[in-house]
């Protein structure tokens, strides 16, 4: 009845504004309305066939570094209906995820929020905060994350000094206080899981040596949130930030980010702009209702659905619990490593306890191309496993179990398209 009344408004008001046009209006609309036919008729590039095809999106298992598969109740939370990305709702919501955030991290800041981006968003918002032009950082690299945190501080004008492992290579305390004690840094970045190597590195006390010297202390946390042990407030880490399309099981997209009050002194007393507005934590603080302000003024149209999904999964770790994560992933990490060594392949991370449980590292079997057995896998298998990055390529396959994925049948699934890759794929004589 509705849709009948509104049809019969419409037609009734194209009838009105059709009998107005007749007379004077509609002859000095005529030559508007000839200009506007010419200005349609004037294109020249045709729609494109691939547009005027239905999407095609192949179903495959995602046993890679990530993403990782989605679960339907958290591809059902982003299919919900759009609304407004300033609306009470959506505020309520974007509470919800800073509540989240805060569990996940184990931390009590109040200056947390989720990025509009992947967790290079999140990596570039660390850093152009909380430095400045011709600042000193220390970046302990020993994978492409590392590189990359590097990358972007020199691009920002920062005095960048690094400290260097090869791939899968863990920094003592020591080390990091006797570089921090020479570059004197106002920030030293660490990865805490390495997905380009598989390596989980240890955090305590590193918090407690930037204290002492004054210096901020970042951790990435992409690959390893919900999957390895991280305490943000006890372990005194200044800014953490993840990604949500590994162990958390969101699309890509958004990513958690937290300050605690140190990291907040130092990038609300700048002298200068952070050089990204998008990116700039005094808007930022406020969109997400972190910086005590009545009212939440437009910045940014942040990605609804996105947050819709990453608010999903967020109350599926609150559900299951960190403690419990945590262990499923240990577990089922350790029951991989089993598998892999039964097939007489090598992990690259010698020691057990520096292993990152969402990501296996295994040294390319010799013999073996790396790219074909993957190529096999992808193609009889329709699974995802991939080769190194960044540093690591041409020294590991890396097998993501994660979240979702986090399961022993998917553990007998990768090893069972290893064992028919290592089959079937051409090996060089030694």
């Amino acid at each position: 009845m509705m849709q009948r009344a509104l049809f019969s408004r419409g037609a009734l008001l194209a009838q009105q504004t059709s009998a107005a046009l007749e007379g004077p209006l509609a002859a000095r609309s005529a030559p508007v309305l000839l200009r506007q036919d010419r200005s349609m008729s004037s294109v020249t590039i045709p729609p494109p066939a691939c547009m005027l095809r239905p999407l095609e999106v192949p179903l495959r298992y995602l046993f890679g570094p990530g993403p990782s598969n989605v679960p339907p109740r958290i591809l059902a939370a982003g299919s919900r209906p759009i609304i407004g990305h300033l609306h009470p709702e959506m505020y309520e919501i974007m509470n919800d995820i800073k509540k989240g955030i805060q569990y996940a991290f184990q931390t009590e800041n109040n200056m947390t929020i989720a990025m509009s981006g992947s967790g290079h968003a999140a990596m570039e918002c660390a850093v152009f905060n909380t430095v400045e032009p011709g600042e000193s950082v220390l970046i302990a690299i020993n994978g492409i994350w590392g590189e990359r945190v590097a990358e972007i501080a020199e691009r920002m004008g920062a005095n960048v000094q690094r400290m260097v492992k090869t791939p899968g290579g863990y920094f003592t305390n020591t080390e990091i206080e006797q570089a921090i004690k020479k570059h004197k840094p106002v920030l030293f970045f660490l990865t805490h899981g390495e997905s380009s190597a598989g390596l989980c590195h240890p955090v305590d006390g590193i918090g407690d040596i930037c204290r002492k010297h004054d210096c901020l202390f970042l951790v990435d946390t992409v690959a390893s949130l919900g999957a390895a042990p991280i305490f943000m407030d006890k372990q005194n880490i200044d800014i953490l930030y993840s990604g949500s399309q590994k162990a958390l099981n969101a699309p890509p997209g958004t990513a958690p980010i937290s300050f605690n009050d140190r990291a907040c002194h130092k990038m609300f007393n700048r002298k200068t702009k952070p050089v990204s507005y998008l990116f700039d934590m005094t808007h930022l603080s406020n969109y997400w209702g972190c910086d005590g302000k009545p009212a939440r003024v437009y910045h940014h149209t942040g990605p609804v659905s996105g947050f819709f999904a990453l608010r999903e999964s967020l109350a599926i770790l609150a559900e299951r619990g960190l403690e419990e994560s945590w262990k499923k992933h240990k577990e089922v990490a350790a029951y991989l490593y089993r598998g892999l060594e039964d097939l007489g392949l090598k992990l690259f991370v010698p020691e057990r306890d520096l292993r990152l449980p969402s990501v296996t590292t295994i040294a390319i079997p010799e013999g073996y191309d790396w790219r074909e057995m993957l190529t096999y896998i992808m193609k009889h298998h329709h699974m995802e496993m991939t080769g190194g990055l960044g540093p690591s390529i041409g020294m590991v396959m890396r097998i993501g179990l994660m979240g979702y994925n986090c399961e022993k049948t998917n553990a007998d699934m990768a090893l069972h398209a290893l064992a028919d890759a290592l089959k079937n794929c051409k090996k060089s004589k030694p």
